[in-house]
């Protein structure tokens, strides 16, 4: 098992920058759906999908907003932060098959908080932005080293 660790809030500094990658697939968008139950059929049924602006099915926009919650949580600053909010415009749509990579940088600090502000840019393998936005995070305090847990197992049914 690999281990993960965070970046305290006196560890990161202005400037600092991080990346986190994924591949939206099937599964991805078909349980994103069941959690939130979002089940437009823009993202799960091929033939009205056919018929749309986008031509083919494509993934939940808050799908890689979650992915940008993912790269926060994993990466920068990690375990032990806590999301406090998110401004995101989705530029160009997410296709199943799509790596996205989440690019981080620190653009701001608060002292009093222990706040960090962040621009994100998510772009999937052709380097083509499809989202990007700035969240804001407190960052963790204490140093944290752990095990990353796996990903959970779970089965679809049509």
């Amino acid at each position: 098992m690999s281990q993960i660790s965070n970046h305290t809030f006196d560890e990161i500094s202005i400037g600092q920058t991080a990346s986190y990658s994924r591949v939206i697939g099937e599964k991805e968008i078909v349980l994103f759906a069941a959690a939130s139950g979002d089940v437009n059929p823009v993202h799960l049924d091929e033939a009205f999908a056919a018929g749309t602006m986008f031509k083919q099915r494509i993934a939940h926009g808050m799908l890689t907003g979650g992915v940008i919650s993912a790269a926060l949580a994993l990466v920068l600053p990690g375990p032990g932060v806590i999301y406090l909010g998110q401004s995101m415009r989705f530029r160009k749509p997410v296709t199943i098959g799509d790596e996205l990579t989440v690019h981080l940088e620190v653009t701001a600090k608060r002292d009093d908080r222990k706040f960090v502000t962040l621009d994100c840019t998510v772009v999937n393998q052709s380097g083509t932005i499809v989202a990007d936005g700035t969240a804001e995070v407190m960052a963790p305090t204490d140093k944290i080293v752990i095990d990353l847990p796996p990903e959970p197992q779970v089965s679809i049914e049509a």
